[in-house]
This record gives structure tokens, C-alpha cells and sequence, in this order.
């Protein structure tokens, strides 16, 4: 058995192996991930498995390079190595041959998605090569058109990634498709100059997270192992002394983080993108506790920081701590509908959800990622009021202002209840 791309906790591929009596002797990387932590060095050194990468990946664990002519050839297949630059200078796809010659499946990573190609913004300042997005988007034209649509349209196309990786901006939920359908159906594979596919392929991508370029570099190097990284976490059940100033995540539910918490803390609430939002907000080379609610949540919460390397950055984790009662105060919404000219209005959605206007006039535009730095852009002259798309983004961006900001009231529009801006009683 051969893995490619392996996620970050390799249990899963070890207990597929055991079910199928299978062996795990190889490992294949198709490029340095920026979006999650692989594993590929943890499996090597538990199996023994060989990781294949490409040469210009500039590797620097164990490896053999698996480039363009390149063939590894696992029991009645083979797998043959394709160069397709474009997400990355280092991308490779993985074509996969039957015992008869035909070509049957092609593994993209992140060159191709359903529906999209890879962004080719990533790595203009990281990586064994770097180069700028527009050389990047022009060989992601080249490698598509002058080699995976001449592919027969029958071959099965399995990416490394479905729908809400930042690694693409219009990713399709289906998880596999043809080349045949791409052709069809992928608006990046469609006729086009290359003038206009690098226009094409630059415009409207998504936010880069903070800890992107990290995990490209930590990708290259080879990640410690996930298992012993997990356990060198620190786990306590009361409410510890806190180092000064340090950074404190309370990842618990909206309505229990405003019934009390560490003043300053930063409401990101467990869910399902948990991890892309720490890694937007905080930075990788910053350290902090992880609050939770209990210590299962918990252990759910730092195995999802782990996925982006972030296991490393955290202080100590507190399960279920007990903080004073903060006041809450009614949030007057019918008031604040009625003279909104009297707030000042944070809307905290991405560009591409505020392009088409605001919610409110007026309002100040600061994305999510970016608050932590622009908070003093933030007027304190006025009640503050704060709001994104569904409420997630809203309550991490009203504890950030109100961390920052005592002298005025900081109210989360979107659950449109309480009040967050005042100190705790004592």
C-alpha cells in the first residue's frame, strides 16, 4: 500500500492497512502542503515506508525524487510521476497505470480540484523555490493544457483536497471526477489565452491564513511525530496562574465564554474549521493557552490544531476553568436598528462577501484575519458594534475589540443579546 498525502494523524492509513492485511511501503508527496501538516516522515519513521517527492521540492527528510519519467511500481500497477507546476513550483500528479498499460486514475494533489486548479499565490515567499503568482499561473496553464487534458477523458481524477480548502476558490463537494468532466465543466480548463487564464486564475482567491507559509516550510522538513507531539501537551483541570500577557483561546460556546472568562481572551468556538481560524488569527510562532469545556472537547480541539502544526504553540490546556461572572447588559436592538448612526459598525466577512456592499452604511470593513492588527483603526467614541455572515466570526471578533477597547460597549450583532466590552465584577 501506498499513501499520498497523508493528513497529519496517521492512525487511519495503519488501521486500513491492518483491515486489508496490506503493508505500508511507500509514501507520496506531491508537494509541501501549505494548508495542513502531513505526515509523511511520522509514517517513514514507524513503517519504514519510502516517501517519494519531487527533487525540487528541495526535501529534507529521507526521500527518493519522483519527477517526470519516474515509476514506482506496486504489485500489478504503476504509478509514473507528472511535473505540473502551477500551484506550486514543486507539484507533481501521479498517474496510475494498470497491469495492461491503461491509464486508469491521476492523483492531482492540489493541481487540480473538481471544478478549479490550484491557487498559485502560495508561494511567493516560502519554499525550496519561490516564484511570483503570475509565472506560477502562466505554468499552471502550461501544465494542464499540455498535459492533463491530453490525458484520455476516461481516467479517474482523485485531488488532494474537497469544498473549503483555501488551496482553491471554487472547489466542487464531489471528491472525484474524470479528466473527460474537468474538460467539460472546470471553468479554469475552458478555452482561453493564457493572458486571460493568468487573470482568470489570480482574481478573487481567498484569504492566505497566517500559518500557510509555516506549514510549507515545516512540510519540507519533515514534522515531528503526531502521537509524542500530542502528548507533550500540557493538560490542566483548575484555573492556573496565567503567564503575563500571554494569549488565551477559549474555544467554548459563545454563551458560556460571556457568562465569564480570562480578560482578553479570544472567543474561537470549536467547530468545524476551528483550525483555519486559529491559524488566521494567531500567528505560528506565537504561543497560548487552549481553553475548553471539558477535557474530551478538549483533546478534539488540540488534535485540530495539531492538523496545522499549532499543538507546538500551545502553553497549556485548561479544561473547564472557573472565571468570575461578567456583567451582561441587554443589547438594545431595535434602538441600534432605529439610530445605527450612533455605533460604530465592524463588519468582519471576507472581501470577496463585502464586495457587493454592506449590511450597514458606514460600516468599517476589517476581515477576521486581519482585526488583531487593526483594532486601533477602530474608533472608541461610540458603542461598538459588531458583525460577520451567521455569528462564528462576529463573537472571535467582538472578544478581540473588547479586549483591546474597555471605554466603550462591544456588542456581537449577530447574537444580538449581550455585552461583552465591560470588566468583570470583583
Amino acid at each position: 500500500m501506498i499513501v499520498i498525502d497523508p493528513a497529519r494523524n496517521p492512525q487511519q492509513y495503519y488501521d486500513f492497512a491492518a483491515q486489508h492485511d496490506a503493508d505500508i511501503v511507500g509514501v507520496i508527496e506531491t508537494h509541501p502542503h501549505a494548508d495542513f501538516v502531513s505526515s509523511h516522515l511520522d509514517i517513514h519513521q514507524t513503517t519504514g515506508a519510502t516517501i517519494y517527492t519531487s527533487k525540487l521540492t528541495g526535501a529534507e527528510y529521507p526521500h527518493e525524487s519522483f519527477d517526470d519519467g519516474d515509476v514506482v511500481r506496486l504489485n500489478d500497477i504503476e504509478l509514473k510521476a507528472i511535473n505540473t507546476p502551477g500551484h506550486s513550483p514543486d507539484s507533481i500528479c501521479i498517474l496510475v497505470e494498470d497491469e495492461a498499460g491503461r491509464e486508469q486514475a491521476l492523483f492531482t494533489g492540489d493541481t487540480l480540484f473538481v471544478g478549479d486548479v490550484g491557487r498559485p499565490d502560495l508561494r511567493e515567499d516560502v519554499g525550496n523555490i519561490t516564484a511570483k503568482k503570475e509565472e506560477l499561473a502562466r505554468q499552471m496553464y502550461h501544465s494542464t493544457r499540455d498535459k492533463l487534458m491530453k490525458l484520455p477523458h476516461s481516467i479517474v481524477v482523485y485531488p488532494a483536497h474537497g469544498p473549503g480548502s483555501l488551496c482553491g476558490k471554487n472547489i466542487s463537494p464531489d471528491l472525484q471526477s474524470t479528466i473527460g468532466r474537468e474538460i467539460r465543466e472546470n471553468y479554469a480548463l475552458q478555452l482561453m489565452s493564457e493572458f486571460e487564464f493568468v487573470d482568470k486564475i489570480i482574481a478573487d482567491q481567498p484569504f492566505i491564513p497566517k500559518y500557510f507559509g509555516s506549514d510549507v516550510e515545516l512540510n519540507k522538513k519533515g514534522a515531528p511525530g503526531y502521537s509524542a507531539s500530542l502528548e507533550r501537551v500540557v493538560k490542566v483541570t483548575d484555573s492556573p496562574v496565567l503567564e503575563k500577557n500571554a494569549l488565551v483561546i477559549d474555544t467554548r460556546p459563545n454563551h458560556e465564554f460571556l457568562k465569564g472568562h480570562k480578560p482578553g481572551a479570544i472567543n474561537l468556538q470549536d467547530g468545524e474549521r476551528f483550525e483555519t481560524w486559529l491559524g488566521s488569527i494567531v500567528s505560528p510562532n506565537e504561543k497560548f493557552y487552549l481553553v475548553g469545556d471539558s477535557e474530551d472537547s478538549l483533546d478534539r480541539i488540540i488534535e485540530k490544531a495539531a492538523k496545522i502544526g499549532y499543538e507546538r504553540n500551545i502553553i497549556a490546556a485548561i479544561a473547564s476553568p472557573v472565571y468570575p461572572e461578567w456583567p451582561i447588559r441587554e443589547f438594545n436592538l431595535p434602538r441600534f436598528k432605529t439610530n445605527p448612526e450612533k455605533y460604530t459598525v465592524v463588519d468582519v466577512r471576507n472581501p470577496k462577501e463585502t464586495e457587493g456592499g454592506l449590511m450597514f452604511e458606514g460600516a468599517l470593513v476589517i476581515p477576521l484575519p486581519e482585526l488583531r492588527e487593526r483594532v486601533s483603526e477602530i474608533p472608541d467614541d461610540k458603542p461598538i458594534v459588531v458583525h460577520c455572515a451567521a455569528g462564528y466570526r462576529s463573537a472571535a471578533a467582538a472578544s478581540i475589540i473588547a479586549a483591546e477597547i474597555t471605554s466603550v460597549p462591544v456588542l456581537d450583532l449577530s447574537e444580538a443579546v449581550l455585552e461583552i466590552g465591560a470588566p468583570p465584577k470583583r
